[in-house]
């Protein structure tokens, strides 16, 4: 069962799904969807004594509920109670909120949304356009983004072919890339720019995402050459992969006289529409 995770916005609360690409549908967290319809101040509390009670009472739909892990605001992935849609909609009739009803329409858009998507993949890319043109970005650093997603489903893609386990092993051999080139680990790198659960990509300059897209890209072309059998020869070809673009940083650097690696970010350059994210350090 393949898990793709994601957090969808309704009127700026965070809801955390899951796409399951096997049963083609969205699964949502419970307690996030309960924090939002009830405005409760201790959601987890609200949640326990809710299912208790419709268990009670003999609601198969809490019965039937699994869990999935998901990233909890601790910063670590625990596990939490989903629904899929037919599910969330029969915990929405027992209730009572204002907000139940354009939630429902919220959720039956998200679940539309998808599946357009996977019947014509270029609905999803002119989504994502939309929303990263919505939040100021310059038409030259959207491109980039795209094509960095595009290279990074590639090295995952290569990642799964040789085994790597997703989660904890992709972490950290997406550490050993950002490290060989940037000289900063993942989360150094997001402590660097001063990022708390911000996406890095999306805070980077197009210097520094035309660099990790090098680190990645020529990893995976790497790992297609040498085919590694186990993790750590995996983690020694990340770290290959990443010192090239390394290298070509340092050029770079030597050339202009500038660090690539920048403290510009999205959030103190986007509110200002003037300026946008450029190659300058």
């Amino acid at each position: 069962m393949t898990e793709k995770v994601a957090l969808k916005v309704f009127e700026d609360k965070k809801v955390r799904t899951s796409w399951n690409d096997t049963e083609e549908k969205w699964y949502f967290s419970v307690v996030d969807v309960i924090g939002i319809l009830t405005e409760s101040v201790d959601v987890q509390s609200y949640w326990r004594k809710f299912k208790q009670r419709l268990k009670e009472e003999g609601n198969e739909t809490v019965t039937n509920l699994h869990g999935l892990k998901m990233l909890a605001a601790d910063g670590k992935m625990r596990l939490t109670d989903v629904a899929d849609t037919e599910q969330l909609f029969r915990l929405i009739q027992s209730i009572p909120s204002p907000k139940a009803e354009p939630f429902k329409l919220w959720i039956a858009k998200v679940a539309r949304e998808r599946i357009d998507e996977i019947e014509d993949p270029e609905i999803g890319i002119e989504r994502l356009m939309e929303t990263y043109q919505k939040k100021g970005y310059s038409n030259e650093w959207i491109n980039q983004r795209l094509k960095s997603i595009e290279v990074r489903k590639e090295l995952t893609d290569e990642w799964d072919n040789r085994g790597v386990k997703k989660g904890q092993e992709y972490a950290i051999l997406t550490d050993e890339i950002s490290k060989a080139w940037s000289g900063f680990s993942v989360k150094d790198y997001k402590k660097f720019k001063d990022l708390k659960k911000e996406n890095l990509r999306d805070n980077m300059t197009n210097l520094e995402l035309v660099l990790n897209m090098l680190a990645e890209a020529a990893t995976t072309e790497i790992s297609k050459e040498k085919k590694p059998k186990n993790f750590q020869e995996n983690k020694i070809i990340a770290k290959q992969g990443g010192t090239i673009a390394g290298n070509t940083r340092k050029e770079i650097e030597e050339k202009t006289g500038k660090k690539v690696v920048s403290k510009i970010s999205a959030k103190n350059i986007l509110p200002n529409k003037n300026k946008e994210i450029e190659q300058n350090g």
